[in-house]
């Protein structure tokens, strides 16, 4: 016959708003993901990236004019795990980078952080990479109108063993392109046949990392220049009809092959003393085709960028 102390006891379904966690009560709480390799499952081996991806809060960024923006901003960082160690305390992550939520978030506030990730996470590299539209305005063509165009940007930091950090800008840049292919077919069939004939063109994109020396500074706005200068042919965001006559002009102008794109950005990148290495990204997204045109170059730098990319339907817009 059981006695009353083998009963098991009834659990109250229930939840205490009022309960107070004390020191004594927080120090006697589980910590599996700490407890060396104790319970470890699988292989034991080290890990070269853990930690959060995607979580959000709204970062102040200088402006295209020095002004403070508020942008919302999708952050990952994870640092990496040696072969006995269990795992780390991924709420860190999140709570070291808001003791700098306040702070005005460029590529140079990067490295505190990095820093700050190795020294309470105890590991020995670590990454941060943070994404966010970056609004500037832009003036139309002809009409002098202005609307905000809006540009998909990351700035992504790593720190090495040796406390080495390198900061590097993700700029994608979204452009209009012109087969210079179909501009000539067309003006054969106008002067052979007599026949109106329209080349295509079409949405493309240019992702264009950069990384930055550690002691110079570049800005968003120096990079979207850039980008103009080596395309032209940016998308509009307002737009009156003497404006899309004059984009017509434009792609006219500058027609270009996904092959012209890359090697246009990689000419206004390679003289720039402030860049240590770059990474060109093309695609076309086809209008004549049902696939897409695709270019990938870098500099070339010994353990730099390389121009290994697989996932072009990420560029996609």
């Amino acid at each position: 016959m059981d006695t009353p102390s083998d009963k098991k006891k009834k659990l109250k379904r229930e939840y205490d708003s009022s309960f107070v966690v004390t020191p004594e009560y927080r120090k006697s709480l589980p910590d599996i993901q700490n407890s060396g390799s104790e319970g470890m499952e699988g292989s034991h081996v080290a890990i070269l990236q853990v930690g959060i991806s995607g979580f959000r809060l709204p970062l102040q960024f200088v402006g295209p004019d020095g002004e403070s923006l508020n942008i919302e901003t999708k952050i990952t960082g994870t640092v990496s795990l040696d072969a006995d160690k269990k795992g780390i305390n991924m709420s860190r992550i999140i709570r070291i980078f808001y003791e700098y939520k306040n702070e005005v978030f460029s590529p140079e506030i990067l490295g505190k952080i990095l820093r700050h990730y190795k020294k309470r996470l105890d590991s020995h590299e670590a990454r941060l990479k943070a994404d966010f539209s970056y609004p500037m305005i832009q003036q139309s063509l002809r009409s002098g109108l202005e609307g905000y165009q809006y540009y998909g940007c990351s700035f992504e930091g790593t720190i090495d063993r040796a406390d080495r950090v390198r900061k590097i800008i993700h700029f994608d840049f979204v452009y209009s392109s012109a087969c210079p292919c179909a501009s000539e077919l067309s003006e054969h069939a106008r002067e052979a046949r007599d026949l109106l004939a329209i080349p295509h063109s079409q949405r493309s994109k240019a992702r264009v990392s950069v990384e930055v020396h550690p002691d110079r500074e570049l800005s968003l706005l120096e990079l979207r220049d850039m980008c103009i200068h080596a395309l032209n042919t940016e998308t509009q965001v307002m737009v009156r009809r003497e404006d899309e006559q004059a984009f017509a002009e434009m792609n006219g102008a500058k027609v270009k092959f996904v092959e012209d794109a890359a090697r246009l950005v990689y000419e206004q990148l390679e003289d720039d003393a402030r860049i240590i290495d770059f990474r060109v990204i093309c695609s076309h997204f086809e209008s004549l085709h049902s696939h897409d045109a695709v270019a990938v170059l870098c500099r070339g730098v010994d353990g730099g960028f390389r121009a290994e990319y697989e996932d072009f339907g990420n560029l996609v817009v």
